[in-house]
């Protein structure tokens, strides 16, 4: 028997043992081919409001564990995800679509969120206040049960960035994946904490459609919404989550812009713009959508670009070694293949791409653009890099920080001062200087501004703010009198 034997979980889902749900069952299908995978059930509402209860109940007690007994499961966790790398870099591939590099990165990655969680279980939880005739202070609580909804395009690391921290610090977690990538970013999650020891009903993995998501939300049982994904579905989470007075951290979109400035490195900018915009078929919230170039070198920057896009090898990454693998769905191909050709209409100039062969999308480069452009404009989400030339730093700035987005950025300098310097002037969540935007890093605090999102999951400082709450404490020698 495989690690992910479909046997152990075909038309199931996770609720500290794998049970039948109540929300039916989908199909498993390789984006690359239309072939079925396999099938897992969906959760309805009734499933979320029962795993809800039971995490309720599951959760005092491991909160109430030995802090190295959480350590241990979440190492024995990492060590799992590297034992069974290959196994799970496979479903990674044909399930969503990932190359062979992505894959492996998003794998050590998800072992990097377990072990850094791995030490958050003892890190130091409190401080003494000032007091008179009292002990004062205050410490971080769990905050209860988190909901991780997560979705297709990492969907075991973005489901991991928030479900091994809140195990570490105490919480219970009920995870809902895309249906699209319920293997990836579900079935291995629950297998991994099943293997390494979590106990029953502390981590419950519940595919579903919106249904399943509006009900974790609004569950009155879950304190602490951990979610990304898109900003429409950002918004109404957001909504849901202030009405009803919980705490939401949502991950949205964006539409990221990398500077090249007069003094950069051409050919490595051109290195960086390639895989800022095409890794994963550009289905990314950092990809770099926007390239602004310093018009002595936007020529070159849109030839150089333009070649490494037609030289990129596409294909099925299951049967082939390719650098660029299929898009999620027919859906989402029809809106990059839209997005372009209306680009193309309004005016930008198609370098290279704008083509697709069944489920694949040519990586594609749009010179001349402005807002006008719609690919420029909006988040893509596919393969698509937008080129535009500024004339100062003060352009470039101004470029930047147009739109509604604020999640990544990128400035290729031979002044790294100068292009910090540059880089303030510039709402981003994420900042790279002499980098691309697509940038992780499980020790780093990440999330974006505007409607990119708010909120912080990762690193010590903000997955302790992220999922536990303070708690003022005071203890006294005897109890105290008062004069009535």
């Amino acid at each position: 028997m495989t690690f992910l034997d479909p046997a152990t979980w075909q038309d199931r889902v996770y609720a500290g043992g794998w049970t039948v749900p109540g929300g039916g069952v989908r199909e498993v299908r390789e984006p690359a081919t239309g072939a079925a995978l396999g099938s897992v059930g969906l959760a309805s509402a009734a499933d979320v409001a029962a795993a809800a209860d039971r995490a309720a109940e599951a959760q005092r007690e491991w909160a109430a564990r030995p802090h190295t007994e959480r350590t241990a499961i979440l190492l024995k966790a990492a060590a799992l995800l590297t034992e069974h790398a290959d196994e799970i870099a496979e479903w990674l591939v044909r399930e969503s679509g990932s190359v062979r590099l992505k894959a492996g990165i998003e794998i050590e990655s998800s072992a990097g969120e377990c072990t850094q969680a791995a030490a958050l279980a003892s890190a130091p939880y409190g401080e003494l206040l000032p007091a008179d005739g009292r002990i004062s202070l205050q410490r971080r609580v769990p905050a209860g049960t988190v909901a991780v909804i997560s979705p297709f395009n990492f969907p075991l690391l973005l489901s991991m960035r928030s479900v091994a921290p809140a195990l570490a610090l105490g919480n219970a977690v009920i995870v809902k994946p895309d249906p699209r990538t319920a293997v990836c970013g579900g079935v291995v999650i629950a297998r991994i904490f099943e293997e390494a020891g979590v106990p029953a009903g502390v981590l419950q993995v519940l595919p579903g459609d919106a249904e399943a998501g509006a009900a974790l939300v609004e569950h009155p049982a879950i304190p602490v919404v951990s979610f990304t994904g898109s900003t429409r579905a950002g918004r109404a989470i957001g909504a849901k989550a202030g009405e009803l007075l919980k705490r939401a951290h949502l991950e949205l979109g964006g539409n990221s812009a990398l500077i090249v400035c007069e003094d950069a490195d051409i050919e490595a900018a051109a290195s960086c713009g390639a895989f800022g915009s095409f890794l994963h078929q550009g289905q990314i919230c950092m990809a770099t959508g926007r390239h602004l170039v310093h018009r002595s070198r936007y020529d070159r920057y849109v030839e150089l670009l333009g070649k490494k896009a037609e030289q990129l090898p596409v294909g099925d990454p299951f049967t082939a070694d390719v650098a660029i693998g299929p898009i999620i769905d027919a859906g989402q191909l029809a809106k990059i293949r839209d997005l372009v050709d209306r680009s193309v209409a309004a005016g930008a100039r198609l370098v290279q791409g704008g083509t697709a062969d069944g489920p694949f999308y040519r990586p594609t480069v749009l010179a001349d653009c402005d807002l006008r452009i719609p690919a420029y404009a909006e988040e893509v989400f596919g393969p698509v890099a937008c080129v535009r030339p500024f004339d100062t730093l003060d352009e470039a700035a101004a470029l930047a920080a147009e739109g509604e987005y604020g999640l990544a950025l990128g400035v290729l300098t031979a002044d790294p001062a100068a292009g910090l310097a540059l880089a303030d002037r510039i709402p981003s969540g994420l900042v790279h200087i002499n980098d691309q935007t697509v940038n992780d890093d499980p020790a780093a605090p990440f999330g974006g501004v505007g409607a990119s999102g708010i909120g912080r999951v990762g690193g010590a400082r903000a997955n302790v703010e992220a999922f536990t709450e303070t708690q003022w404490v005071t203890v006294r020698a005897e109890s105290a009198r008062y004069p009535f």
